[in-house]
């Protein structure tokens, strides 16, 4: 944890000088926050800045609108905090802020990027925390991830927001509603947010387990569009696994430091708890991706079985179908010969031996019931009848 000591402030100077930033305005600077989506109600000319506040030993003392009415508060009160609540920040925001609590360069170009893994880093006297922050929307049935990032000091804690998850609004609610807590300093403000972070977990588990067993009843029920939803479902997956994972780590390195850094043992606890959730957590998404794995194998032994079932009364059916054509084919060999003997008596031609021979008639006829007999018991022998 951080020391609660103050340390020197660093001058604007000496951050400018280096270049590491681009200039206020310069190409691909992020636009500013859209409306509607910060964590209150923003008033005009605040520009990103959520919400900040002076608190001293555990109680708001200020409540300024702009990060330069806030250092000046914050220098007015020696023992006091600063909680500054930003989203989407632009980058004169952050150089200022940088300038004013000695943050780190990469940790500044870190929260200005986003898009970051999970991580705790330390540079100096400060704390530099990316979280994964998660929520379920019922309606699309989906998982939503916002990302945080959370710098830590001696005196001041500064949040960075991408995204609508989570809302700090309730952990400065519960911060403020508990003095005692509070007065612990930044190292407390931490841990409520981790603890709504990792809090805000539960419900996507509870969600996602839901659509599990929703899964499970179509892909049986044989619904040709579960493939494309335990797909969509196992990329999910992906990401909640790289939100939580890397948390675990993150909590025991905090806890291998509570003695190096006097971190007060009541906060030991909490911090301990948040370690056990987040541990829980980690194990259910580990398990839910082996779930779906399974889902996705056992859907696509029945895709193959229903297949070849298909496949079976296709060949059932042709071979059915030639069975008839066979029978249909035998008769009609058999109705040909007395025709064709018929036809060949029927020409009534004056020069035919048969037409006035006294056995003519008998023997046409004997010889259309011959071959038909024969023919008959032909097609019989190879089953054709």
């Amino acid at each position: 944890m951080p020391d609660r000591r103050k340390p020197p402030r660093r001058t604007g100077a000496s951050i400018k000088k280096h270049g590491w930033l681009r200039p206020p305005g310069a190409p691909g600077e992020p636009a500013p926050p859209a409306a509607g989506e910060p964590e209150a109600a923003e008033p005009a000319g605040r520009g990103s800045i959520v919400r900040a506040a002076v608190y001293r030993d555990g109680h708001r003392v200020a409540t300024p609108a702009t990060l330069a009415e806030t250092y000046r508060q914050l220098h007015a009160e020696p023992s006091g905090m600063a909680w500054i609540g930003l989203h989407r920040p632009s980058e004169a925001e952050l150089v200022s802020l940088a300038e004013e609590f000695d943050l780190h360069q990469l940790a500044v170009e870190d929260a200005l990027e986003a898009h970051q893994r999970p991580k705790l880093e330390r540079y100096g006297e400060t704390l530099f925390v990316v979280l994964r922050a998660a929520r379920y929307l019922d309606a699309p049935e989906e998982v939503d991830f916002g990302e945080l990032h959370v710098f830590v000091g001696p005196d001041f804690v500064i949040t960075v927001r991408h995204g609508a998850a989570p809302d700090l609004s309730t952990v400065r609610s519960r911060m403020e509603a508990t003095p005692e807590l509070m007065a612990l300093g930044p190292e407390a403000v931490l841990y409520a947010i981790l603890d709504t972070v990792v809090d805000g977990y539960a419900p996507v588990v509870e969600g996602v387990q839901n659509d599990l067993d929703e899964i499970e009843t179509e892909v049986f029920g044989g619904d040709p569009a579960v493939s494309r939803r335990i797909y969509e479902l196992s990329r999910e997956m992906v990401e909640f696994q790289r939100a939580t994972r890397p948390l675990v780590g993150m909590l025991r390195g905090l806890m291998a430091g509570f003695t190096k850094y006097g971190t007060d043992e009541e906060l030991q606890r909490y911090l301990r708890d948040v370690a056990d959730h987040v541990t829980h957590t980690s194990e259910r998404v580990d398990g839910f991706r082996s779930a779906l794995a399974d889902i996705l194998a056992v859907n696509a032994t029945l895709v193959t079985q229903q297949q070849n079932a298909e496949m079976r009364a296709l060949a059932e059916a042709g071979f059915e179908q030639n069975e008839e054509i066979k029978k249909i084919s035998s008769w009609a060999a058999i109705l040909f010969a007395p025709t064709l003997v018929g036809t060949i008596y029927g020409m009534n031609f004056d020069h035919m031996p048969e037409l006035h021979w006294l056995f003519g008639y008998p023997f046409a006829i004997g010889l259309m019931a011959l071959v038909c007999v024969s023919l008959y018991f032909i097609f019989k022998r190879r089953d054709w009848l």
